[in-house]
C-alpha cells in the first residue's frame, strides 16, 4: 500500500515525539499536529498548531492525506467526563472527518490499558474481551468500539495499536512484559499504514519480550526486534513482582489508582 501523506495528531506527545522522525524520512509529506507550537525536524514534515475541537476542524487539517495516525487525547486514568471528551468524541471527530474527506485509513492509539485486569500468568490476544484496569481503559474500549464502526458500516481501514509502555529502556519489573522500544514502536506504525488488505484490525504494539503478556499480531506484517530482558539485571525487584502474578495493569489496576486520578479521593 503506497502512502505519501500522514497526518500525525497528538505529535507532541511521547508516542508522537518519537514518530516524527522515522515517518518523516519514510514520507513524501508528514502534517505533525498538535495544541502546542511545533517546530520542523526538517524537510517533508509541516507542523500545524490546532484544537482538533470538532469535526470540521479536523477536516480542514486532514483533507487529502493518505492516513491519519491519531494520538491526541487524555493519556492517563482522569475523570470519565474528560476521557470522554478527549478519547471518546477526539476518536470519533477524526473517524468521521475521515470519511467525509476520503482519507482511506486511521491508524488509533489504543492501549494495553484496555486489557489492565488479565492477571500476568495468563496469554492475552486482541480477540478476547476487554478486562479495562480503569476509566482510561474504558475509554480505549470505546475507541476501538468506533474505528470497528466506521470499518464495518463506512468502509474506512481501521488500525488499532495496543500500544505497550513506550520508554528508551525498560525501568521497572512490569516493562519487562510490557516494553515497546522506540525503533518497535515506529514499525508498528508504519506496519499499520502500509500493510494491504486490512479492512479493521486490533493488535498490540509490544516489543519481543521474553516476558510479554500479549499475542503478537501477524496480520500487520511486523516483528518487534527488541526484547527488554537484556535490561532484566538492572532493574530491582523483578523476581518478587513476577512471582506475585500481578494484574497485567500492576499499579495501574489498583482501586487505588483510580481513585485518586479519576475521582480524586
Amino acid at each position: 500500500m503506497t502512502i505519501e501523506t500522514v497526518v500525525l495528531t497528538g505529535a507532541a506527545g511521547r508516542v508522537g515525539s518519537v514518530l516524527r522522525e522515522p515517518l518523516r524520512r519514510r514520507l513524501g509529506r508528514l502534517i505533525s499536529v498538535d495544541r502546542v507550537p511545533l517546530t520542523s525536524t526538517g524537510p517533508g514534515e509541516e507542523v500545524r498548531q490546532a484544537d482538533l475541537a470538532g469535526v470540521d476542524d479536523v477536516a480542514s487539517v486532514i483533507d487529502g492525506a493518505d492516513a491519519v495516525v491519531h494520538l491526541a487525547g487524555v493519556p492517563d486514568e482522569a475523570p470519565l467526563p474528560d476521557l470522554v471528551a478527549g478519547n471518546i468524541l477526539g476518536t470519533h471527530h477524526i473517524l468521521e472527518a475521515a470519511r467525509r474527506t476520503g482519507v482511506g485509513r486511521v491508524v488509533l492509539a489504543s492501549s494495553n490499558r484496555l486489557t489492565g485486569c488479565y492477571p500476568s500468568a495468563e496469554r492475552v490476544s486482541a480477540e478476547m474481551p476487554p478486562r479495562p484496569d480503569g476509566l482510561y481503559g474504558v475509554s480505549k474500549v470505546a475507541v476501538e468500539a468506533l474505528g470497528r464502526l466506521y470499518a464495518d458500516k463506512f468502509g474506512l481501514q481501521v488500525v488499532c495499536l495496543r500500544i505497550g509502555s513506550l520508554e528508551p529502556e525498560p525501568i521497572d519489573p512490569r516493562h519487562l512484559a510490557t516494553w515497546l522500544s522506540p525503533d518497535d514502536c515506529a514499525g508498528f506504525v508504519w506496519a499499520a499504514l502500509t500493510r494491504p488488505g486490512i479492512d479493521f484490525t486490533a493488535a498490540y504494539a509490544v516489543s519481543a519480550n521474553t516476558r510479554r503478556f500479549w499475542e503478537l499480531d501477524e496480520g500487520l506484517g511486523y516483528r518487534p526486534r527488541d526484547d527488554a530482558e537484556v535490561y532484566a539485571d538492572r532493574i530491582p525487584g523483578v523476581a518478587d513482582y513476577f512471582a506475585s502474578d500481578p494484574p497485567q495493569g500492576g499499579d495501574f489496576a489498583s482501586a487505588d489508582y483510580t481513585l485518586r486520578h479519576a475521582l480524586g479521593l
